[in-house]
């Protein structure tokens, strides 16, 4: 899979979150997003594409929703997504990409420690 591929960063200074990944757009807060912010959502990019896409979204939205369900806040639901903790614990390695296995957020998915 290649290390690089082209998205489109369009700026929405009125979100909520600093950056988001929905293939092939990247949306982000602030003009000059940083390194890591833009490494975290490629992280994303790819785990997008592994998945084909549509069930990135559809596992995501699953993984969020069965946290909700067992008395997880919002924010602690969305921090125990597989998808998340794959990218949080790697995008500030900017070369993280270059070495990512295939299927990488799988690890996070099973084993909850991280």
């Amino acid at each position: 899979m290649p290390n690089h591929f082209r998205f489109m960063m369009i700026r929405l200074p009125f979100m909520r979150v600093n950056g988001m990944a929905i293939f092939p757009f990247l949306l982000v807060k602030h003009a000059k997003p940083s390194k890591v912010l833009i490494n975290h959502e490629r992280i994303h990019f790819r785990q997008q594409l592994e998945t084909l896409i549509f069930p990135f979204y559809l596992g995501y939205l699953l993984e969020y929703f069965i946290g909700r369900l067992r008395g997880k806040s919002p924010n602690q639901a969305y921090m125990s997504i597989s998808f998340e903790r794959e990218a949080y614990a790697n995008d500030s390695d900017l070369g993280y990409l270059k070495k990512r296995k295939i299927w990488a957020f799988w690890q996070y998915l099973f084993n909850k420690e991280g």
